[in-house]
């Protein structure tokens, strides 16, 4: 009954942790002392039989029961081993269960709870429990001090993270350490405020506290994320300056930014770099070329990658076959997915739950549903479980080659079995209703999905303002754009091309261009996707006169037609063929003419 208790405790929202009001705690507290803190000719713990979380609770009751008691170093393990198994409200509780039978603690535990708390997003807990402990005479160290910086940043209170890791630096209540230091500024990255975080590393140079390469990895990496990458290799250029040596992880931030924007010779570049100073490539950095290589296309160069990772004895893991797979997919080559997919087992690896997901997606995006089904449902006999984009790759599929009953289906099988739908499942299946013109239960279902708990976001709006603008209610698709404010949204540059081609294509011209105009104020710039909107709608009502304007438009602003605009442009032509300023248009925005 106890652990059906403490599992509870773990699956419910973290809420009611201790079973005991803190009162209660501290009367109970009192009774450990400092002098009882140290024992010497206790029995000594044999840890290696727990297997599980019952092992761990039976074990805790004969240590109870002993006499004389375990000293606060066996105690303390016991918990240890229940962290390390992530069981972390189950820590808390067992944390309870000392307290009620007097067990020995001391600041170690202090810390591990804390921990817990932090890692459970309590940190409120996590404070409570160190002024607990603070009362009764325990000091806190760099550990406590750390976890609780940790605690605030996984619980995106950064402000309060930032005055707490001042007071530790003007108050000196006590030395930051390099890990404290890293907890700060990976805090501030991965909570958006990446330049915050530069400015910080940079201003550690000047004073004792010395950043290391960790530190300087984590800014680097920060600013890869956040497009900078410039200042990231300008970054790795101050390290040198300063004599700290960038290392693989260092590297490999820069690679995958690099590769996010196709910079592959300044790829190479730090890959030569990295031979020179002896650093060695780790299966990380050859999975970073891999998928970069299949995304851009370019499968046969992956496959080199492979095959120089074999040479190297760097063993490929499914990280590595899931890529090379998704590249596959992209260019079509299901067979060729299929028999890589197949590979995984010869090779000593097990496919997980994302290689389904890219063979089902492949499958999905080529038009082989059926296919994608059975690998569906193979998922389970592998033991495996599908998890929430499974789902929605397979519900986008079917609902995407018009099986709108067998979507529907498996959206309710899936919630059927607990698995919970997101917001791109909603937002998959909002917009099969309005592409099949339901757009009355497509607000139906935007009500439903509110009622749930989802919160819409811009995608949302736009699949219905486009669901609106298809069945002709413009009127009501520009009072929803209006509305975008009112719901904490900005209107993106989709969303007005929605309306503003939709304008165009009804005959609606000055109206568009008003709308245009109240685009580009609100920092919304026109992009090529806009005006090749616009020209469509205008040539389709065969008015090129009034498209001119938009063509001129889009060419001095470096845009080109696309496909479907040049083969309507270039079919009017046939119809007016001797307009020579449609012809000169033509040559400027029609590529290769």
């Amino acid at each position: 009954m106890l652990i059906r208790r403490a599992l509870f405790a773990k699956s419910s929202h973290h809420y009611g942790i201790f079973t005991y009001p803190f009162s209660s705690f501290c009367s109970h507290f009192h009774s450990v002392g400092h002098k009882d803190r140290y024992f010497s000719s206790k029995p000594r713990i044999d840890l290696s039989c727990i297997n599980e979380l019952d092992d761990a609770f039976f074990l805790f009751r004969q240590m109870a029961r002993m006499q004389p008691q375990p000293s606060v170093v066996e105690f303390t393990k016991l918990l240890q081993v229940i962290f390390k198994m992530k069981q972390y409200s189950v820590a808390l509780k067992l944390f309870d269960e000392m307290r009620q039978s007097a067990a020995p603690m001391n600041e170690y535990t202090m810390n591990i709870l804390i921990n817990c708390c932090c890692l459970l997003k309590r940190v409120d807990v996590g404070f409570a429990v160190f002024g607990i402990f603070f009362k009764q005479g325990y000091n806190a160290n760099v550990v406590t001090f750390t976890t609780l910086l940790k605690g605030l940043f996984l619980d995106g209170k950064v402000a309060d993270a930032e005055k707490l890791f001042k007071q530790l630096l003007i108050l000196r209540l006590c030395e930051p350490n390099d890990f404290t230091i890293v907890t700060v500024i990976n805090g501030l990255c991965k909570n958006g405020h990446v330049l915050a975080a530069h400015d910080l590393l940079l201003l550690l140079e000047n004073t004792i506290y010395k950043p290391n390469v960790m530190a300087y990895s984590a800014v680097i990496d920060g600013l890869c994320k956040v497009g900078m990458v410039d200042n990231a290799l300008e970054l790795k250029s101050r390290m040198f300056d300063k004599g700290i040596s960038p290392d693989v992880v260092t590297y490999n931030s820069m690679i995958q930014g690099l590769c996010d924007f196709g910079r592959l010779k300044e790829v190479k570049d730090l890959l030569d770099e990295m031979v020179n100073h002896k650093i060695c490539l780790t299966v990380v950095t050859f999975n970073i070329l891999v998928d970069s290589f299949c995304k851009e296309g370019n499968v046969k160069e992956a496959r080199e990658v492979l095959e120089i990772m074999k040479q190297q004895h760097i063993r490929p893991d499914i990280v590595t076959y899931t890529a090379l797979i998704d590249g596959y997919c992209l260019q079509g080559k299901m067979d060729k997915a299929k028999e890589l997919f197949d590979s995984i087992a010869s090779s000593g690896l097990k496919p997980c739950i994302i290689s389904y997901n890219s063979l089902i997606n492949g499958y999905c995006k080529n038009g082989k549903v059926d296919e994608a089904w059975r690998i569906f449902l193979e998922v389970s006999s592998k033991g495996l479980e599908h998890t929430i984009t499974t789902y929605n790759i397979m519900i986008h599929g079917l609902l995407s080659e018009g099986r709108i009953n067998d979507g529907w289906k498996l959206f309710n099988d899936m919630e059927t079995r607990k698995v919970h739908p997101n917001l791109s499942t909603y937002n998959i299946l909002l917009e099969c209703l309005c592409k099949t013109h339901q757009i009355s239960e497509a607000f139906s279902f935007l009500r439903a999905m509110e009622d749930k708990g989802a919160s819409p976001d811009i995608i949302t709006y736009r699949i219905l303002i486009n669901g609106l603008c298809r069945d002709g209610k413009l009127e009501d698709a520009k009072h929803l754009l209006n509305e975008f404010p009112s719901k904490g949204l900005q209107p993106d540059c989709q969303a007005y091309t929605i309306v503003v081609g939709s304008l165009c294509h009804e005959g609606f011209v000055d109206e568009a261009k008003n709308l245009l105009v109240k685009m580009e104020r609100s920092g919304c710039a026109p992009d090529s996707v806009t005006y090749n909107s616009i020209i469509q709608g205008l040539l389709k009502r065969k008015e090129v006169c009034k498209a001119m304007p938009f063509l001129e438009e889009m060419y001095k602003r470096g845009f080109s037609a696309d496909a479907a605009t040049s083969s309507m442009l270039i079919n009017h032509l046939q119809v007016y063929n001797k307009d020579v300023v449609l012809l000169e248009m033509i040559k400027k925005v029609v590529p290769k003419i």
